[in-house]
């Protein structure tokens, strides 16, 4: 049994004649009349009785017609489904953000993919890096913008961009020569991310520098978000790093003076995916979006990220499935 065959049943039902179907389906009389003839050769069974002008439904007909209506129009509705979600009339966008995009991203990706696609569900995650790259890896994000570096075969990463990393202090004379990582581990940090202490990209690569000089990175006092360790660092508890774009936002507080590291340390923003797989049509134009809008905000006046792939790079990276 077929598709085509229980279409052709469909058509003739409704039809009463086998040439109504065929122009109902755009098919020759002879074709619509074959297609029928396999599938009562199938059941074993005339479905039709052809005795008058008309066709009419035998009893076998009659029993089988709900199901074959049923499974005729799943089959259109799945088409419509897939049609619309290619044309991004349909479907959902799933992608994560890493917690700090804010600082890179300005626009309201949400806002701005619906005014473009009303008719595609979004759901857009922000997040520590750690905790996307783990829900890309298990499929419950398709894509997401992380820093890195992260430690998993089983992504394909692209670089988008990357920031310097500063040392920031309320006390001038802590930021009036860059510190080198001694005097980073000696001082007294308030460092964010608390929950992801150990998996948190930023305080990977400074841990992995103070193991190198036998040194161990401890804070004093540990918060979630970047806002409130500046806020504490501006009232004189300590000292904290901070992505240089914090800076050039809202939430950096007056008071506080930033500088770089002895040994320059950056965030690098990089767009994952599973390894090789192919995203779908809303994943594919929310994570062009938030490329755009994160070249957008790094060529104004407050961008401080230098850009490391265009959109012939990004473009390569979004469809291949390899």
């Amino acid at each position: 049994m077929t598709l085509a065959q229980l279409e052709a049943f469909v058509a003739a039902a409704s039809g009463q004649t086998f040439t109504a179907a065929a122009a109902e389906l755009g098919m020759s009389q002879p074709a619509v009349s074959d297609l029928i003839r396999r599938l009562e050769s199938e059941f074993g069974v005339p479905l039709f009785n052809r005795s008058g002008r008309a066709l009419v439904l035998t009893a076998a007909g009659e029993e089988l017609l709900p199901y074959a209506e049923q499974t005729v129009f799943s089959a259109k509705q799945g088409t419509e489904a897939v049609n619309a979600l290619l044309s991004l009339g349909g479907g959902t966008a799933t992608f994560g953000l890493l917690r700090n995009a804010e600082f890179y991203i300005r626009q309201d990706l949400a806002k701005r993919f619906r005014e473009k696609h009303p008719n595609v569900r979004i759901r857009l995650v922000g997040q520590n890096s750690a905790e996307t790259v783990s829900d890309v890896v298990s499929g419950h994000l398709e894509a997401g913008l992380v820093t890195l570096p992260i430690d998993d075969d089983r992504l394909d990463v692209l670089p988008l961009a990357r920031d310097e990393v500063v040392y920031v202090s309320a006390v001038p004379e802590r930021v009036q020569t860059p510190p080198d990582i001694a005097a980073i581990c000696s001082a007294p940090l308030i460092l964010y991310d608390a929950h992801y202490a150990q998996t948190d990209p930023a305080r990977k690569q400074l841990s992995a520098r103070a193991r190198l000089r036998g040194l161990s990175l401890n804070a004093g006092i540990e918060v979630e978000y970047l806002s409130a360790a500046l806020s504490l660092a501006a009232d004189g508890f300590g000292d904290t790093i901070a992505c240089r774009a914090s800076l050039e936002s809202e939430v950096f507080p007056r008071g506080l003076q930033a500088v770089s590291l002895a040994e320059p340390m950056f965030d690098t923003l990089a767009l994952i995916k599973r390894h090789g797989q192919l995203l779908s049509p809303p994943t594919k134009e929310m994570a062009r979006l938030a490329h755009s809008a994160l070249i957008d905000h790094q060529t104004s006046d407050h961008g401080t990220a230098e850009i490391l792939n265009g959109a012939h790079d990004i473009e390569a990276f979004l469809t291949e499935s390899h």
